[in-house]
């Protein structure tokens, strides 16, 4: 969100070219990478409530392996970015131009799945606040970071994609030093240092007749739905863990409470966020750009995006509860037994 921003005060034209570049860095990696790396919700929280802590460090490790050697093809699809772009009929100019942002994100790629594997790995091991104050101190830093790059330095879109990676950086490594030194991963083994709907939309976008208005201001209106659903993609990773741990200790009553808690908590914050996108459209439009047409259109959708905000918060969290269960009742007796290995848990299996 933060970088967008900086790209949107570039100008309309390097908005749309880095909303492109994000859109397809993100159907064709970055969610990729993510969704195996969930298969480690189940195989560590399953493993630390069993108190199999070792393979908390085992599943992690072979998890950013696998999802570092994963990132080498991606890399080159993203090498191709402008060719493949201008194939699917996108304005050659902002195919262009996205191919070469998307390249100066390639370091990011790689820092990603390792990145994944410890906020997994401290997430079921119910070690919340080192992932907050890690992820914290690389947001704080993340502004910083692109107005050196972008203003001082003067790399315009590509110090913000160099930007990303710098942050992806000091967050992994703040996360990999607590799990170095903290008592609490002493016996985990794990002391090795080593939105895909929205993201078409945005890449059909740049079909339409003015790609560079169209492509900017659904953008803004993506990023303005990521950022609303962080809550609630928190709430769902919580009440993934606190089922996962419920259900492997045997308490499936409190794993039915914890669910339906979770899912009023996301009801009430979406409705909330939902309501103040709708009540100010004018803000977020300019605080993403100062071009009065994308501001203009931007607010014309404000009502639009506040009930996608709602619906899509709860979708977030059914969604993690519901992928769970189904790793669940693949398992004999309906639980997953702490060392197999159900299909979307091949992220963290290296034979």
């Amino acid at each position: 969100m933060i970088s967008v921003m900086f790209v949107g005060h570039l100008g309309k034209f390097e908005l749309a070219c880095v909303s492109v570049a994000t859109s397809f860095a993100s159907v064709t990696g970055l969610t990729v990478l993510a969704g195996m790396a969930g298969g480690l919700d189940t195989l560590c929280g399953q493993a630390f409530d069993a108190g199999q802590h070792r393979l908390l460090g085992m599943h992690k490790q072979r998890a950013m392996l696998v999802l570092t050697l994963l990132s080498v093809p991606v890399a080159t699809v993203w090498a191709y970015t402008g060719e493949i772009l201008a194939w699917c009929g996108q304005d050659p100019e902002i195919a262009a131009a996205a191919g070469s942002y998307i390249r100066w994100l390639i370091p990011a790629l790689f820092l990603y799945g390792p990145l994944q594997g410890h906020v997994r790995f401290l997430q079921m091991q119910k070690l919340v606040l080192p992932v907050m104050l890690s992820s914290g101190a690389a947001a704080l830093g993340h502004p910083v970071v692109c107005w050196l790059l972008v203003r001082r330095l003067g790399l315009g879109s590509k110090g913000v994609a160099l930007g990303n990676a710098v942050s992806y950086l000091v967050n992994l490594w703040l996360m990999a030093l607590y799990v170095r030194l903290s008592p609490s991963c002493k016996n985990t083994g794990g002391r090795a240092f080593p939105a895909r709907r929205s993201a078409l939309l945005v890449l059909l976008a740049g079909l339409l007749p003015n790609p560079k208005l169209e492509t900017a201001v659904l953008s803004i209106c993506q990023h303005n739905i990521s950022f609303a659903a962080m809550v609630p993609i928190g709430l769902g990773a919580a009440a993934s863990t606190r089922v996962s741990n419920e259900l492997g200790a045997g308490r499936p009553h409190a794993a039915r409470l914890a669910t339906r808690v979770v899912m009023f908590l996301a009801f009430s914050v979406c409705l909330s966020e939902g309501l103040g996108m709708g009540l100010s459209p004018n803000l977020l439009g300019y605080a993403y750009s100062n071009d009065g047409e994308v501001a203009k259109y931007t607010a014309r959708l404000m009502p639009v995006l506040a009930v996608c905000i709602l619906f899509d918060g709860l979708q977030s969290v059914l969604s993690d509860l519901v992928d769970f269960r189904d790793l669940q009742n693949k398992a004999p007796f309906g639980r997953a037994p702490v060392n197999s290995a159900p299909a979307p848990a091949l992220a963290s299996l290296v034979d």
